[in-house]
């Protein structure tokens, strides 16, 4: 579970509503045709936009915002180091039998072409298209959530200027302006709540999702390289720490054991 993510919705729709409540009652801010133009107008505009298939999947996507169990790169290169030297030691085809192991599908695959024999440009290939089809699918998902925050204010605006139709052909009675302009300006705020506070943050966050998958199984990708030349284990750690943030580098520095001096007692 994405802690983050549920502190700021909570957070976001609960400072919201409790400003809503110190100035007003909440039923001032309800309206089911306001909500129906909005909420009805983006879906509809996302369903002209794109096939009803991504729709759906994105649909399914959803829960990666708020589920999502992301790979520790520092534990990902530890392990991969210990395959490089039991690799060295003991020959390519000494790791088959680790593979039932990992549970990491995309780096399970890697090695079972490595164990095959299969070339190092075609593993290369296999595997990078496999990043970019990934990269695709997850395009589709967080592309989506975008387009549904430009819809979203959008649409509140058409509410509004409905809204502000039925009042001027109203002008006549004067005690209706009031509740009319409430009504109509309602549309406006449901649109921008929705885009704000849902949909453009679910975008940036399942984009942000995307781009950790693709940098662990291009770090993964640059590791199947090193074992299958069978690299010094220590070289190959280097260039995949290179993939690492700056606090991720200085977690995995602390974290490494140190080496005892030359001539202390063991």
């Amino acid at each position: 579970m994405d802690i983050a993510t549920i502190i700021g919705i909570i957070s976001g729709i609960g400072l919201i509503l409790i400003s809503i409540m110190l100035n007003s009652g909440l039923d001032l801010f309800v309206n089911g045709p306001a909500m129906m133009i909005v909420a009805g107008g983006t879906f509809a505009s996302v369903l002209i936009a794109y096939p009803l298939n991504e729709v759906l999947r994105v649909m399914q996507m959803l829960k990666r915002v708020f589920q999502f169990k992301a790979v520790d790169p520092r534990a990902l290169i530890q392990q991969l180091v210990e395959i490089s030297i039991k690799a060295r030691r003991e020959g390519i085809l000494s790791i088959d039998k680790e593979l039932g192991n990992i549970k990491n599908d995309f780096l399970r695959k890697g090695l079972q072409l490595v164990v095959d024999g299969i070339d190092g440009s075609s593993i290369n290939n296999i595997m990078q298209i496999e990043v970019v089809n990934m990269q695709k699918r997850h395009r589709v998902g967080w592309e989506i959530f975008a387009e549904m925050g430009k819809y979203a204010p959008a649409f509140g605006m058409i509410g509004t200027l409905i809204g502000l139709i039925q009042m001027l052909a109203n002008l006549d009675d004067p005690s209706t302006i009031g509740p009319k302009m409430a009504v109509a300006l309602i549309t406006t705020f449901y649109g921008s709540f929705l885009a704000n506070m849902v949909f453009v943050p679910m975008s940036v966050k399942l984009k942000r999702r995307s781009h950790q998958e693709s940098l662990i199984m291009n770090l993964i990708i640059e590791a199947i390289k090193s074992i299958r030349l069978a690299e010094n284990p220590k070289l190959m750690e280097d260039k995949l720490t290179k993939f690492l943030s700056n606090t991720e580098k200085k977690k995995s520095s602390k974290s490494s054991p140190k080496k005892p001096p030359k001539g202390a007692k063991k």
